[in-house]
């Protein structure tokens, strides 16, 4: 890759510029087709590596400076030359890149389960990369982490060409976040655009309602739980998704069930609960469930009674 880059730089002196702003994903309900590269959407903090000669920086998605919390996956990427590359910090739990298990990592001081899955190169010996097709820039960067031998923490972020409906479809089955696709043919814009598209896999399920937190005319969260054999677990809770007609309707309902004390199995404490008996479904759109197993970026979707209850 080395030898293949230098063949097209005509400035290998040139400064290495400062952070670049990211380039962002736009929403989309469905995989495109057409002449796109599809990506494992990755749940992990983005992050902008700038390497300059053994040195490096590591720089958050809005420029902040995280070198010191990212400072093994710096020492990784060992390259003599200079380059600027885009990717993504995750730790990987259960098969899958699990963002609650990234933040207890960064919490308690650690680096060894970091990963660093590496997507775009933008900057390399004195060259600016963003106007070069997304494909091209891609193929470089796999060069580069080839010809140095990068290993783990380091790795290339692979991807499938043509019809991303597939690998959404694999990625929906394995619970991942969902499926990034990049115009095989687009530069490195600096916004939010149609060159990168993001499809996300959303979760659904029916969770018995515990409890709620009161709001002047209706609810503000449901507590939720599941139930696992005899045992009624806690679930988290869920707080958007309804609108104040809809609030008010539920709070009537939930009113004619309010219980003096939890029906969890194992209680928690939540001061501003409500509780109820578990008589009401509260449907709810989800990302994914946490190492502590409580729902993740949650949505309601509707209520509705448990038959089975009398």
């Amino acid at each position: 890759m080395v030898k293949r880059a230098r063949s097209h730089v005509r400035a290998a002196s040139a400064a290495m510029p400062g952070f670049i702003k990211p380039q962002l994903a736009t929403l989309r309900m469905k995989a495109p087709a057409g002449d796109y590269l599809h990506e494992i959407k990755y749940d992990g903090y983005r992050i902008q590596l700038h390497l300059d000669r053994g040195k490096g920086s590591a720089f958050t998605r809005n420029g902040l400076d995280w070198t010191k919390r990212f400072s093994a996956i710096v020492r990784a990427f060992d390259i003599p030359g200079r380059a600027i590359i885009d990717g993504e910090v995750v730790v990987v739990h259960e098969g899958r890149t699990n963002f609650s298990e990234l933040q207890a990592e960064l919490a308690g001081g650690h680096q060894k389960r970091l990963l660093y899955y590496a997507f775009d190169l933008l900057w390399l010996e004195g060259e600016d990369l963003r106007k070069r097709p997304q494909v091209e820039r891609k193929e470089l960067l796999k060069e580069l982490i080839e010809a140095h031998e990068l290993q783990a923490p380091v790795l290339y972020s692979e991807h499938l060409e043509g019809d991303g409906q597939m690998l959404f479809e694999h990625a929906a089955k394995l619970n991942y976040e969902g499926i990034v696709s990049k115009k095989a043919d687009a530069s490195y814009r600096s916004d939010r655009n149609e060159g990168w598209l993001k499809i996300k896999t959303i979760q659904r399920g029916k969770f018995p309602v515990v409890g709620f937190i009161k709001d002047p005319s209706g609810v503000a969260a449901l507590y939720l739980a599941k139930q696992e054999g005899k045992e009624l677990v806690y679930m988290g809770k869920v707080g958007t998704g309804w609108s104040r007609t809809v609030s008010s309707q539920i709070r009537k309902q939930l009113d004619t069930v309010v219980s003096p004390k939890a029906k969890l199995t194992r209680p928690v404490r939540k001061p501003k609960a409500t509780w109820v008996e578990p008589t009401f479904y509260a449907e709810v759109e989800y990302r994914d469930i946490t190492s502590e197993g409580l729902l993740r970026a949650s949505s309601f979707k509707g209520l509705s009674k448990n038959k089975s209850r009398r």
